[in-house]
């Protein structure tokens, strides 16, 4: 009798690194509209991992600061989780295509090609799942608390200066790279879901910047802070004034611009070049 050769063991490290090339390879030959439609389906399920992260975030100073930030940091991963399993395309993530480029199995053109299209599509999915959850008013849950905490987070982030936005951004997609490597020795799905959870809580607890969730974070504070009802700031005793660094150009310029070079560097040097390096050039 012939022996089962099935295996069902994690895939170690050199056959993460074949499987993530051919990944690579996969994802840049998506056509168009597969891949921009992907690419809002996953702006739109990081956005919610933020709504999640921001709603139990809410309240959250009576607890010690790193306790209530890495609740938020487990709940967010169900953004990742999403983008991984259900299937999409991420930015961040696709920074991992560099390896197939890196092998010559993936031209430079049809890298910059995914990641503009992926960008784009992300910040589309993110900005309507923003616009949408404006419009259900949460902000105005806990009396008010709910929009305060978007509030801080928008004003928070614009107010960064860029080296430590760029730095953030470094360390944050390092850990998000990291989180889709693992998910590469992944066998069944709740191999992917527990490879995911803490690399991804890491980077949420430390405050690190993630390029695609602040294309909700920020978003959803501007629109509170542009349109939010007189009702609400009344209620939470603050003004549009009172958070002067959230606005439409400091998103772009002072934070995203940052954040997304700190996000590339830290996802295809930190993690992609370093595994390719190991594991699959061409050793003499």
């Amino acid at each position: 009798m012939a022996e089962n050769n099935i295996r069902i063991d994690s895939l170690v490290p050199a056959e993460m690194a074949q499987k993530a090339e051919d990944v690579g390879v996969k994802k840049a030959s998506l056509d168009f509209w597969t891949m921009f439609a992907l690419a809002i389906l996953a702006g739109a399920f990081i956005s919610l991992g933020a709504v999640f992260a921001t709603t139990v975030g809410t309240g959250g100073g009576d607890l010690p600061f790193g306790v209530n930030k890495l609740l938020m940091g487990l709940v967010f991963t169900v953004g990742l989780i999403m983008v991984i399993v259900g299937g999409a395309e991420l930015f961040t993530g696709n920074n991992l295509i560099v390896m197939a480029f890196m092998s010559g199995k993936v031209s430079l053109g049809k890298l910059l090609r995914n990641w503009a299209i992926v960008y784009f599509g992300n910040l589309v999915g993110s900005v309507l799942t923003a616009y949408f959850m404006f419009l259900t008013k949460q902000y105005t849950f806990a009396k008010g608390a709910l929009g305060l905490t978007i509030l801080n987070i928008g004003e928070s982030k614009t107010a960064l200066e860029f080296v430590p936005a760029l730095a953030l951004g470094v360390m944050c997609n390092a850990l998000v790279c990291m989180a889709v490597w693992l998910t590469f020795s992944a066998r069944t799905t709740t191999d992917k879901i527990l490879a995911i959870i803490p690399p991804i809580s890491a980077f949420v607890a430390a405050g690190m910047e993630h390029s695609v969730a602040n294309m909700y974070f920020i978003p959803i504070a501007l629109f509170v802070k542009y349109f939010g009802d007189p009702s609400f700031f009344e209620a939470i005793g603050k003004t549009a004034a009172d958070f002067p660094h959230l606005t439409v150009n400091n998103f772009f310029i002072a934070n995203l611009l940052p954040v997304t070079i700190g996000n590339i560097i830290g996802g295809v040097v930190l993690v992609g070049v370093v595994y390719w390096f190991i594991y699959l050039r061409k050793k003499n």
